[in-house]
């Protein structure tokens, strides 16, 4: 199951909308074959494994890392009726899938078949490593995670407005291997003013690896044609709060209170266009308005050890704030890493 988890973390960010799986086929002590998801359209890990074993599959043991599919509405054959006729004898399952359509009913064919089947090894790290997954098939809405980076005394910038670069290069590598496991990465329009973002996941070497969906939350339609963003691969969505034509991308006008994004609305519609995972960079009115509604699942702090200084610095999370420290949002599952000289604090919101 170690193995099968392994292969699964590799296909992070390429199999949306399907989840990361990995599989490996067991005979006599030795793998026979082994295989993760491919990208949409390909064929599932459980596939790729009993392709790979041929005939040795009859009698061997499977190892997978979500409960095989059963239904036949998509565009791949049901997984679990595969194992069955290939005579697979016994699978370990790390998690069952939350999908209506398979959730218990993958287990139900092979136990039905006549299969050993047995659930639970592993499945906390296979259950973290499609939290994304789990969550869009349980609510239709993506899984949001929130980062930003700042100096020691929490500025994400000069007063002058110069952010370049908090962060060292490793803590920088961090934020291009969230993008890369993203469907999509959201800014507000301050941040696009200020810094001029590409959006895109990048390698260490400066190669464009992936182009998320990049969405730029602009009330008044102020994003330049002249947008680095624009003349990227991918596609660009602005969502606005009225009609404001803008050339090069995709325009969702959601209108809200006091003439902003609703962005609550805007997560159902990222839903609606089958985005399962949000990647949110900032700036700090976007970031505050999230958090308090309750919309960030979880959070990456990158924390550079320099002093910015100055009352007119702006910070990570604006907006008003709590009135008492009993009030303050909190993060669990709280783990904290190091990157260079920068410490990255992460964890989930206690509400999630």
């Amino acid at each position: 199951m170690r193995r099968a988890l392994a292969l699964a973390r590799r296909t992070l960010g390429t199999t949306s909308p399907n989840p990361a799986v990995g599989a490996v086929l067991v005979r006599g002590g030795s793998i026979i074959g082994e295989g993760c998801t491919q990208p949409p359209g390909g064929p599932h890990a459980e596939a790729v494994a009993l392709e790979r074993a041929g005939m040795l599959s009859s009698g061997a043991s499977l190892y997978v890392t979500l409960e095989p599919c059963c239904h036949t509405q998509k565009r791949t054959p049901p997984c679990a009726q595969a194992i069955v006729a290939a005579g697979v004898t016994e699978v370990h399952i790390a998690a069952l899938d939350s999908n209506p359509q398979v959730s218990g009913r993958g287990v139900e064919v092979l136990r039905s078949a006549g299969i050993k089947t047995h659930t639970g090894e592993g499945e906390a790290q296979a259950r973290q490593m499609n939290e994304a997954y789990f969550r869009y098939t349980a609510t239709g809405l993506p899984f949001v995670t929130a980062k930003f980076a700042m100096s020691l005394d929490g500025k994400i910038a000069t007063a002058s407005g110069d952010s370049q670069w908090i962060s060292g290069p490793s803590a920088r590598l961090l934020v291009h291997w969230l993008r890369r496991q993203a469907d999509a990465v959201m800014v507000g329009i301050n941040t696009v003013l200020a810094d001029d973002p590409r959006l895109t996941a990048r390698s260490g070497r400066g190669l464009t690896v992936k182009a998320p969906l990049r969405v730029v939350v602009d009330s008044r339609g102020r994003l330049p044609a002249t947008a680095r963003m624009l003349g990227e691969p991918g596609d660009t969505v602005v969502a606005t709060a009225g009609a404001h034509p803008q050339a090069g991308a995709e325009v969702w006008p959601l209108p809200g209170k006091g003439g902003r994004v609703d962005l609550a609305a805007l997560l159902a519609r990222l839903g609606e266009r089958g985005v399962t995972s949000l990647l949110v960079e900032g700036g700090g009115v976007l970031l505050a308005s999230l958090l308090e509604g309750g919309m960030v699942d979880k959070l990456y702090a990158v924390i550079s050890p320099i002093i910015i200084g100055g009352s007119a610095a702006p910070t990570p999370v604006a907006g008003e704030g709590v009135a008492g420290v009993a009030e303050a949002l909190r993060l669990a599952r709280v783990r904290v890493t190091r990157r260079g000289p920068d410490i990255i604090v992460s964890g989930y919101l206690e509400s999630q």
